[in-house]
């Protein structure tokens, strides 16, 4: 029973750090602001 939770334990943890991970591993300072996002042309209507 103890090596169960332990190993329940042991793959909430490691779930717990990839989620970390990949939230918390982006660009420095977080996302670009809206005014720079917003610079790029609007898509050409080609009819």
């Amino acid at each position: 029973m103890v090596l169960l939770l332990l190993e329940a334990f042991g793959a909430l943890l490691i779930f717990v750090l990839i989620v970390w991970w990949t939230m918390f591993s982006g660009r420095r300072g977080g996302e670009l602001p809206p005014s720079v996002d917003n610079q790029k042309p609007p898509p050409s209507d080609p009819s």
